[in-house]
């Protein structure tokens, strides 16, 4: 049964990568091999010979005072599978509820037209300055807000300065970079970050002094080498149309981000769960963002008692998350999760130690990072390392966040934003592979150098 449900694995994961090929969206293949695999645990139950107990993160083998599996009847492996199933779905969710509280928060400010605020500080129509100064929007506003909106952020201020494709791809190919190095060193900064964070396996404050560093340089050395290109020499035209924007907007932003980055501090002194501190930011915002809402309503007089939804920022805001998103996240996390449980990924962990150097394999990792979606990378990492041998804060875990976060800048499909920049202007894989590549490979190289001598 453990080779079926690796078999399910591998078929399932093939259909995420060539998501693109196929057409089918990866939320359905992510969902499906999930259930499946489940399935397979349950009808092999009795058959297993081995068990993963996720809450003492050691082998049920007898050893160390855990209970010896093979010793279980049915009915106890039973509720041991049931218990198991509830501890990962719990901690998948505490993920997946943290991810929705971000998302609504950036599409209130959204919904007030706050991000164009960022706007107004572009002054210049210098190629080589507007180069770092979108470099520098993407690492900082990554870190807040995470890589993906980031990037979705800047590339809509990029189609307001260039009028042209030909230009604009160059600084989302950047964008995409700095972006990612950006997420690395910030809790809520990437998926990734944000999974070992609220596993436990790195502080906020820690992650900050052992990335900010090696994270800047991963942004830094490729910006540097990019303002050499004739692609970033000269000068553009500015668009001197100025649109009307919401006076509400630069309000929903500062508030919005500033709520966003008071989620660590109140997981830092109150020592509760991260999502518990987001449900408390958006609360804020989406309270703030009803008075605003209410009494322009009530001013202008628009609308009728059907239409109150529809006025409703919240409303609007939830009616454009991201659920295959959500979903994909929780189909791939629960898959790895019955990997986990069955032993697997702790089992190949060992192997894999004895095999190579750790700082190695994390550094293959990173570089996987770039053909293999990093969630289930991450997700797996976090299962292959005992927490005896790498307790929270070893330097393992913050090498993996930055490696998984940066790595996969090295193609245009290898991270979110990578994705999402390559719908939004259609850059081609190949141009990317030559032009953009190897400058994210040498911040890629730059800040892994750097971590080595502050960290490891």
């Amino acid at each position: 049964m453990e080779i079926a449900i690796v078999v399910i694995f591998v078929l399932g994961y093939l259909g995420i990568t060539f998501e693109h090929s196929t057409g089918i969206d990866k939320v359905a293949p992510a969902l499906l091999m999930t259930g499946l695999a489940w399935a397979c645990i349950a009808f092999g139950l009795d058959g297993f010979t081995a068990w993963f107990d996720p809450a003492s993160h050691q082998l049920m083998d007898g050893t160390s005072g855990s209970i010896d599996y093979k010793l279980l009847d049915h009915a106890q492996r039973l509720h041991l599978m049931e218990e198991t199933l509830l501890h990962h779905f719990g901690k998948t969710c505490e993920i997946l509820i943290f991810l929705i509280g971000a998302m609504t928060i950036v599409e209130i400010i959204d919904h007030f037209d706050g991000f164009s605020t960022i706007k107004r500080f572009i002054k210049t129509n210098n190629k080589k300055t507007l180069l770092w100064i979108m470099a520098i929007l993407a690492f900082i506003l990554s870190a807040i807000i995470d890589n993906l909106t980031a990037t979705i952020v800047l590339i809509t201020i990029l189609r307001k300065l260039l009028s042209k494709n030909s230009d604009r791809i160059w600084y989302a190919g950047l964008i995409i970079i700095a972006a990612n190095a950006g997420g690395a060193w910030s809790p809520i900064g990437d998926v990734t970050t944000t999974m070992l964070w609220m596993g436990n396996k790195v502080t906020s404050i820690k992650l900050f002094q052992l990335l900010i560093i090696p994270s800047l340089i991963c942004m830094v050395v490729p910006t540097v080498l990019a303002g050499f290109l004739p692609a970033f020499r000269g000068k553009f035209e500015i668009d001197a149309s100025d649109q009307k924007q919401n006076p509400k907007g630069p309000l929903m932003l500062y508030t919005g981000l500033g709520m966003i980055i008071f989620v660590p501090i109140f997981k830092t002194v109150t020592h509760l769960p991260p999502y518990m501190g987001m449900m408390l930011s958006l609360s804020i915002i989406v309270l703030i963002a009803e008075i605003i809402s209410n009494t322009e309503f009530s001013m202008n007089t628009i609308g009728t008692q059907d239409g109150e939804h529809s006025a409703s920022p919240t409303f609007k805001a939830l009616s454009k998350i991201e659920m295959p998103s959500i979903l994909f996240f929780l189909g791939i996390l629960m898959t790895v999760a019955a990997l986990e449980s069955l032993g697997m990924v702790f089992m190949f962990g060992e192997s894999v130690q004895s095999a190579m150097n750790n700082n190695v394999f994390v550094m293959l990792l990173g570089v996987s990072s770039a053909i293999i979606d990093n969630v289930p990378l991450v997700a797996a990492s976090m299962g292959m390392f005992s927490m005896a041998d790498f307790p929270t804060d070893n330097p393992i875990w913050h090498f993996i966040a930055f490696t998984a976060g940066t790595g996969g800048s090295m193609l245009i499909i290898g991270s979110a934003a990578g994705v999402v920049a390559m719908g939004m202007e259609r850059i081609p894989f190949f141009w990317y592979l030559k032009n953009i590549s190897w400058l994210a490979l040498t911040g890629y190289l730059a800040g892994s150098l750097a971590f080595y001598f502050i960290g490891l």
